[in-house]
């Protein structure tokens, strides 16, 4: 014990115990991962085992059934042979074989010969080598709860599928995190606001900034009187950052709100200010509670020119803003952001959760809810 007690005063050795420690956790983190894509390559071969003998065709909705139970007879200590989980290792292969099935020529190619390769000769091609192999590593890198929750929801649009894999691995996403983002037309949404980003930046650039943006905004997370103002909608999307950052997506830090810019002897302020470590870039966000006019981007523009001259720095990416209004005409928008060559987006933004004005005074606030509670507890000691 003596000893023990030395030991615990050695710098060195409690070092050398904390690396043992991040040794051990980062192999054991590598190990689950490389079960996971070995269990998810041995479904995807099930899956197009079950594709290609075409029993459930040949024999009905008891194949599945009967198949689980023979599994189950040879592998008793054997768990995920239910019929529900065979039936998505079928469905698990066949939303994802057209990427996968791509891979074949390419190898064929690489070998200088017409030879095809089996879909299921995962190693003939190193990683990286093919589009249709790095997606192979994608797809079979995430839980399989995750590949199951997501072929669930994206039946029928492989596309949609590939990206929401996509998205878990590039935010980390959990299970609650990745449900919640399934039921709110992430997809559909994406990339998909009217921008002049192709001819206001390079190629590269513009390709990324493009997919950082979303239309519509989902601002469902906040609870605003009917008759708010911009004002009010601006506090709660700062009083809700954590969540307004979320869904902004990837890489968005949040600079400030009003944030002050003194441009000769005039200050202006910008509505909120964002920098992307995606894009390498400063990102103006510009709120208007109303629809979408032409003049509101000429005040954008001035910020976002602002910025470049300002907080831009050499090793910075081209400033970019992003005006978000209640509604818009999109053929209007897209003609007002022909005017301008500075890169510039207009999204909508959804909101519906909204309570009466006569009410918004009578609810309480959160510091009065807290004050009855600790009264309450006083009370009751």
């Amino acid at each position: 014990m003596e000893k023990r007690s030395s030991l615990l005063h050695n710098k060195e050795y409690l070092c050398w115990v904390k690396e043992l420690k991040q040794r051990y956790l980062t192999a054991r983190l590598k190990a689950s991962v490389e079960v996971n894509r070995a269990l998810l390559e041995l479904y995807w071969s099930i899956g197009k085992g079950i594709a290609e003998k075409q029993y459930a065709n040949t024999y009905g909705s008891r194949f599945y059934a009967t198949l689980s139970h023979d599994l189950k007879e040879e592998l008793p200590n054997v768990k995920g042979l239910s019929e529900r989980n065979l039936k998505n290792m079928y469905y698990f292969y066949e939303t994802y074989n057209q990427f996968v099935r791509n891979r074949q020529q390419v190898a064929a190619d690489l070998s200088g010969g017409n030879r095809q390769q089996p879909a299921d000769d995962f190693k003939v091609i190193p990683y990286g080598t093919s589009i249709a192999s790095s997606i192979f590593h994608d797809i079979c890198s995430i839980p399989w709860d995750h590949q199951c929750r997501i072929i669930s929801k994206c039946k029928g649009n492989p596309e949609k599928a590939l990206f929401f894999v996509r998205k878990v691995l590039e935010n980390n996403w959990g299970r609650d995190m990745l449900l919640n983002f399934l039921d709110t037309n992430l997809y559909e949404r994406q990339g998909k606001a009217i921008t002049n980003f192709k001819s206001s930046l390079p190629t590269l650039q513009s390709d990324l900034a493009q997919q950082i943006t979303k239309d519509p905004y989902n601002f469902d997370f906040l609870a605003l009187r009917e008759e708010y103002d911009e004002k009010e909608l601006e506090e709660a999307l700062v009083n809700n950052v954590t969540k307004f950052l979320v869904e902004l997506g990837t890489g968005f830090a949040f600079m400030g709100r009003q944030y002050r810019l003194l441009v000769g002897d005039t200050e202006c302020f910008i509505d909120l200010l964002f920098y992307n470590t995606k894009i390498h870039a400063y990102c103006c966000v510009e709120l208007k509670t109303g629809s979408f006019r032409p003049g509101h981007l000429g005040q954008l523009g001035f910020y976002v020119s602002a910025v470049n001259h300002i907080l831009k720095s050499d090793i910075d990416n081209p400033t970019i803003g992003i005006l978000i209004c209640k509604d818009k005409d999109n053929i209007e928008a897209q003609y007002s952001l022909e005017t301008y060559n500075v890169p510039l987006g207009i999204s909508e933004y959804k909101l519906t959760n909204l309570i009466p004005s006569e009410f918004k005074g009578t609810l309480p606030t959160i510091e009065e809810i807290e004050s009855t509670l600790e009264k309450l507890s006083s009370e009751e000691n």
